[in-house]
C-alpha cells in the first residue's frame, strides 16, 4: 500500500491534516488505532468561537451534536464569583464522540483512506519515504497520536515534557442553575496549576478538574469536586455515566518538531496554550496548514531530501503568564482578588480576547 502521506492518529490535528491533504490532490491513509474514533476520548470538547470557522472549512458543523454556551462564571474558593461575558463571543459544548465519528466521516468524503483499529507500531525509513510495520509506505509521515507520541519517539523527534493530568465525569439526567455559562474553579489544592470546570453539554452535564502533573501529588478527585460544587452552581440529580481522564502538554512546541519527511502536529508538537490548555483550535489551524504545506512539496519531490515544517506559535507571552501563576497561586489570593474590577479585566482578556487563537 503505497500513499503520498501517512497520519497516524484520528485526533482534531490528524483529521484536518489527511483533509487538507487530500483535497490539495494528495494520496492520504489515516490511521487510529482505536475502531472507534468517538470512544476513550480525552478532551472536554469545548470548541471556542474561533474554531467553529476552522471546523466549518471542512463542512457545515451539525447543530445537534453541538450546544452553545454564551459566557463563564468564575468561582473563586470561599464561595464569591463573577460573571464574565463578552459580547459575540460564544463556545460550543459538543457531543464529542460523535463530532470525531463526523470528522472521520469527513475525511472519507474527501477521499482519505480512513483506516481505524490500525495502530502505528513503528516503521523505518525507506528510499524516498518511510514504511510502517503494518506493511503501508508513504512519501511523508505526520504524528497527530497525541502528548505521548509514539511517532515522535520513534522518529527521534521531540517529546512533550510537561503536563496537566485532568479528570472528567459525564453526569447524565442533571440540571445546572446556569446552564448557558461555563463554571469555572479557581482552587490551589484541588486543582493546581489550572482549574476546575461544569458545564451543560449536550445531553449530559461535564465537570472535571485539571491540576500540574507531578509524581508526588495524588491524582484529581473528580467525584469529591463534583460534590463540593453541586450546591455553589445548582447541579442536581442525575447519575455519572461516564469518566476520562488523560495528559494535557503546556511546555509549548517541542523540538524538534521535523525531520526527514516525518512532522508532528496537534498535541504531539505541543500546540496547545500553556496558559489555557486549550488546544483544538491550535490542533485545527496546525493540521491544515501542514496537510497543505505537505500535498504542495510532494508535487514537486525529486526523491531528495525534504522537510516540511510550517510556522507554528510559540506562545511566548502565554509561556510567562503560565509560570508567572504557577507561582502565585493561593486560595486567599483568589477569594480577594475575585471581587476587583481589574482582576475580572484579566480574567476576561484570557478566557475570550486571543482564547483559541493561533498567535501568543
Amino acid at each position: 500500500m503505497r500513499h503520498d502521506l501517512l497520519v497516524v492518529g484520528a485526533s482534531f490535528a490528524g483529521v484536518a491534516c489527511a483533509i487538507a491533504a487530500s483535497r490539495t490532490g494528495a494520496k492520504v491513509a489515516l490511521v487510529e488505532r482505536k475502531r472507534d474514533p468517538g470512544e476513550r476520548l480525552h478532551t472536554t470538547g469545548i470548541v471556542v468561537k474561533e474554531a467553529v470557522a476552522a471546523i466549518e472549512t471542512i463542512a457545515p458543523l451539525p447543530r445537534e451534536i453541538v450546544r452553545p454556551i454564551g459566557g463563564v462564571r468564575l468561582h473563586a474558593p470561599g464561595g464569591r464569583s463573577v460573571a464574565l461575558d463578552s459580547p459575540g463571543y460564544f463556545f460550543l459544548a459538543t457531543d464529542t464522540p460523535a463530532l470525531m465519528r463526523w470528522m472521520c466521516a469527513c475525511a472519507r468524503d474527501a477521499g482519505v483512506d480512513v483506516a481505524l483499529g490500525e495502530p502505528w507500531e513503528g516503521g523505518r525509513r525507506i528510499a524516498g519515504g518511510w514504511r510502517a510495520a503494518s506493511g503501508r509506505e508513504a512519501r511523508f509521515l505526520v504524528g497527530a497520536d497525541g502528548p505521548a507520541s509514539r511517532v515522535a519517539r520513534d522518529c527521534a523527534l521531540g517529546r512533550n515534557t510537561r503536563f496537566l493530568f485532568g479528570v472528567e465525569a459525564e453526569i447524565q439526567g442533571a440540571t445546572l442553575a446556569e446552564p448557558d455559562r461555563m463554571h469555572c474553579f479557581l482552587d490551589a489544592t484541588r486543582a493546581r496549576g489550572y482549574l476546575g470546570w461544569a458545564f451543560a453539554g449536550v445531553g449530559i452535564v461535564q465537570a472535571g478538574l485539571a491540576c500540574v502533573r507531578a509524581s508526588e501529588a495524588p491524582l484529581p478527585d473528580v467525584d469529591a469536586f463534583v460534590e463540593a460544587i453541586a450546591p455553589r452552581i445548582g447541579l442536581s440529580g442525575g447519575n455519572v455515566v461516564a469518566r476520562r481522564a488523560g495528559l494535557i502538554p503546556v511546555g509549548g512546541p517541542v523540538a524538534p518538531r521535523a525531520g526527514e519527511r516525518v512532522l508532528l502536529v496537534g498535541d504531539a508538537a505541543g500546540l496547545v496554550s500553556p496558559l489555557t490548555a486549550g488546544g483544538i483550535h491550535t490542533a485545527l489551524a496546525s493540521g491544515m496548514r501542514a496537510g497543505e504545506a505537505i500535498a504542495n512539496a510532494l508535487a514537486n519531490d525529486d526523491g531528495g531530501a525534504l522537510i516540511v515544517d510550517p510556522p507554528v506559535p510559540r506562545f511566548t507571552r502565554k509561556r510567562w503568564m503560565r509560570a508567572a501563576y504557577d507561582r502565585v497561586q493561593s486560595n486567599a489570593l483568589f477569594d480577594v482578588a475575585i471581587g476587583s474590577a481589574a482582576f475580572a479585566a484579566l480574567a476576561r482578556r484570557v478566557f475570550f480576547h486571543s482564547r483559541g487563537n493561533s498567535s501568543g
